[in-house]
């Protein structure tokens, strides 16, 4: 088999300050952009340099600045405006919480009824927010306040923490204060506006209330207000958003969040006619690095789509099809079945990718045969395959491909392979569910450097490489 005789490859050479010439052809070939999208001849590996692994403690941000177009930071970053070293949670942490997410989402896909499209969810069954690792900074109200927020696919209602304040927790940035703004609005009870939150209720001077209790046992109620959103340089008058005067749970410092899901009161379905109902964003390749994130069309040059599928027990999400893995250029022997049954879908707020049980034992195994050169670590929480890389110039990381209907291989980036603690723990950034019938979610480990384009008004989903750093 292929993979044995990979497997079977000498291990490159410790503290060599040069590559064999076979090796830097291959890492000539992996670099190559025409590739992420190969149907031939695909590379088996990723060269690459142990000392692009570590995360970087200072911060690399890239000149420009377009419109309709906002910087994304990693939460814990040395770019985000929140990171604090004293609340920096530690990897075995940060994979808790995002199990805790996981598990939210697919206790949410097992208790709604399956087979009806016009199926909803209360508010007070909110997915859990996970780490929430990924922050924009947009801005409020006339003049424009700035506030930093959480982005997730998975969340609809855009909110932040408001003056009066009942119960608020700490933030980096001054809460939003209504009688600052020339431009806010409360939202009537009688407004259809109102009858859209999925739970609303009524204050005793007939304004319209909101309340999201997310999995974690975090939550946020308040006033469902409209005020102008400032999105970069575009202006998006009377912007429907919760004003949370009573929140509380894992929100870090961020101000609030952004909701980009599918219904009716998220950004993406209020900015319609403004942005045709597209969105895109490229998630760096460390926390050191920027990203972004933008309304409307943008730079699809270079992007491949796959359909973008509905599931009515996850109305909210972004749902495609996966139908199979490749692993060092070979494809895993895998039924489409194991993929389609449970259903998949892409995911902003979940960090690793999450099989189904039998996908991910061929996949681990497969893996452990291409990387047998290489010393074992210990496993890291939900992580149970790592290596220990210290010592090494260059590693060989067999590729990963995601094999999309129709006929589609989005081959990963290899920050989108290892999930690196520190040199002496990398791990395949991979998890199995626990059950087969668990939807399989890809996570923000797998998106990274892919400009991620979702177009809900044509139904699609568009990967394109190296859309960032």
């Amino acid at each position: 088999m292929a993979a044995a005789a990979a497997a079977a490859a000498a291990p490159p050479p410790r503290l060599s300050n040069s590559l064999p010439i076979p090796l830097l052809l291959s890492l000539i070939v992996v670099a190559s952009p025409s590739l992420v999208w190969a149907r031939e001849h695909p590379a088996k590996y990723h060269i690459v340099d142990t000392e692009s692994l570590p995360p970087r403690s200072s911060c690399s941000i890239p000149t420009g600045r377009s419109q309709s177009r906002v910087t994304v930071v990693h939460r814990h970053g040395p770019c985000s405006p929140l990171a604090s070293r004293d609340d920096t949670p530690s990897h075995v942490e940060l994979l808790h919480q995002d199990q805790a997410r996981v598990d939210s989402i697919h206790q949410r896909a097992a208790g709604t009824e399956v087979g009806s499209m016009a199926a909803t969810l209360p508010a007070s069954t909110g997915t859990d927010l996970g780490t929430g690792n990924y922050i924009v900074t947009i801005g409020l109200g006339t003049p424009s306040k700035d506030y930093s927020v959480v982005f997730d696919t998975g969340s609809d209602l855009t909110w932040v923490q408001c003056l009066p304040c009942q119960n608020c927790y700490s933030q980096r940035d001054p809460l939003f204060d209504p009688t600052q703004s020339s431009t806010f609005g409360y939202i009537p009870c009688s407004s259809s506006y109102c009858s859209n939150l999925a739970q609303p209720s009524c204050s005793t001077n007939s304004t319209c209330q909101y309340d999201v209790q997310y999995g974690d046992n975090s939550q946020t109620e308040g006033s469902f207000v409209q005020d102008t959103l400032k999105f970069s340089s575009d202006s998006i008058p009377n912007f429907r958003f919760g004003c949370g005067h009573d929140n509380s749970g894992l929100f870090g410092k961020a101000g609030g969040l952004l909701g980009l899901g599918r219904d009716s009161v998220s950004l993406v379905s209020q900015t319609a006619q403004q942005y045709g109902k597209t969105f895109s964003y490229c998630l760096p390749s460390r926390s050191s690095n920027t990203g972004y994130l933008i309304l409307g069309t943008g730079n699809t040059g270079g992007v491949q789509f796959t359909p973008m599928l509905t599931d009515s027990s996850l109305p909210s999400f972004y749902f495609l099809k996966l139908v199979g893995i490749s692993l060092g250029g070979q494809k895993l022997p895998l039924s489409p079945t194991v993929f389609t049954a449970p259903g998949t879908l892409l995911d902003s707020g979940t960090v690793i990718t999450r099989l189904p049980p039998s996908a991910y034992a061929s996949l681990r195994d497969g893996f452990r045969r291409l990387m047998a050169q290489y010393p074992r670590a210990p496993a890291l929480s939900i992580l149970d395959t790592c290596y220990d890389l210290t010592g090494y110039n260059t590693v060989k990381v067999p590729t990963i491909g995601l094999l999309l209907d129709p006929g589609l291989t989005v081959n990963l980036d290899f920050t989108g392979i290892l999930y690196v603690a520190k040199l002496s723990q990398a791990c395949l950034a991979f998890a199995g569910n626990n059950d087969p019938s668990d939807v399989v979610i890809v996570g923000n480990v797998q998106q990274r450097r892919f400009n991620v384009v979702h177009d809900v008004a044509n139904l699609r989903i568009g990967f394109g490489a190296n859309g960032c750093g």
